[in-house]
């Protein structure tokens, strides 16, 4: 076994781990027989503390999972796609397309709870993606990584400000849309984990076939080029995995920070320049981030919760300072 399979499956194991642990800790005391109980269908059905652990906890570990890989796989395709080490969903304006939909949502159809609106936010998230991918497109020289990290930036921009012109002036979309924005795996049950789940896995399988190609553009385009590579259809392809794992985990929890941008450059350190190894250790790397920044959200301020967004970002900050202080993103 290689060095880099041992780290891969030393890594399915920390997963296993910290999701046993999110099932089993929150700020509902609930013994671990009783969770162990309800997990085998051996316990009482009807007791709260049943209730809680598998219509509450088990889907909110398992969106947690799907999610966080999501999260990273797509911002390590993004960085690799774009050669920009800074490249995540909320640059290319996948965050601000969601939310234009779900303002929509709110003002004009009257939508109320996440597991109506995510699918709002799901086409938002992906029209803002195409919408940036046609802009940059524009011109001789094609969607090239410095028109694509523009294009996100005004898109981002424009979509921000048409957002906060609207909420501002309805209260009701101003409280739904605070309450999306925080992104959290809270609240999220079954409904959304179905909704999302068959997007998210087919999206996590066709990024595995990615690896190759993005080892080529990490060359430079005319290297890509030389090998063989169609860099206008490679571009689409990855944009489009990306619209589907981004939009669709943007949409089920919300503006999650830092999971995608971090965790590449943390995979990369581990595993080497090697996109078909980068992607797989970020589908792993990044739901071990998310679960345990949802379970340390649940125990520091019982009975109460800090949501995932908060905690990824008072976390996240410092570890992306560290990772611009000792050089890693040079070598995205």
């Amino acid at each position: 076994m290689t060095r880099r399979t041992l780290g891969l499956a030393l890594l399915g194991g920390v997963l296993a781990v910290v999701a046993f642990l999110s099932i089993t800790l929150g700020s509902r005391d609930i013994g671990l027989s009783e969770v162990l109980r309800a997990l085998g269908g051996t316990g009482d059905t009807g007791s709260t503390n049943s209730t809680v652990t598998l219509e509450l906890r088990v889907p909110r570990t398992l969106l947690g999972i799907l999610v966080g890989a999501a999260l990273g796989v797509a911002g390590a395709v993004l960085q690799g796609v774009t050669r920009n080490p800074l490249a995540d969903a909320g640059i290319m304006g996948i965050n601000s397309g969601a939310a234009v939909f779900v303002v929509f949502a709110v003002t004009v159809l009257g939508v109320r709870g996440a597991g109506v609106y995510v699918w709002f936010a799901f086409a938002g998230a992906i029209g803002a993606l195409v919408l940036v991918y046609a802009v940059a497109s524009l011109g001789r020289e094609g969607a090239t990584p410095i028109k694509l990290a523009l294009a996100g930036a005004a898109v981002t921009a424009g979509l921000g400000s048409l957002t906060t012109g609207i909420v501002m002036t309805n209260v009701d979309a101003l409280n739904e849309l605070r309450f999306w924005q925080v992104g959290s795996l809270a609240g999220r049950y079954y409904p959304v984990l179905t909704g999302v789940a068959p997007f998210l896995i087919l999206g996590l399988i066709a990024s595995l076939g990615l690896g190759r190609v993005l080892n080529g553009l990490a060359l430079g385009e005319d290297v890509a080029r030389g090998l063989g590579q169609r860099v206008g259809l490679t571009r689409a392809a990855a944009f489009a995995v990306v619209a589907v794992l981004a939009g669709a985990a943007t949409a089920a929890c919300g503006p999650i920070v830092f999971v995608g941008l971090v965790v590449p450059h943390v995979a990369r350190f581990l595993c080497g320049p090697d996109y078909r190894w980068i992607l797989p250790y970020s589908m792993l790397l990044a739901p071990i981030a998310l679960l345990l920044a949802d379970v340390l959200g649940r125990i520091l301020v019982a009975p109460d919760e800090l949501q995932v967004g908060v905690v990824l970002g008072v976390i996240g900050a410092p570890v992306f300072v560290g990772i611009v202080r000792y050089g890693r993103m040079a070598e995205a």
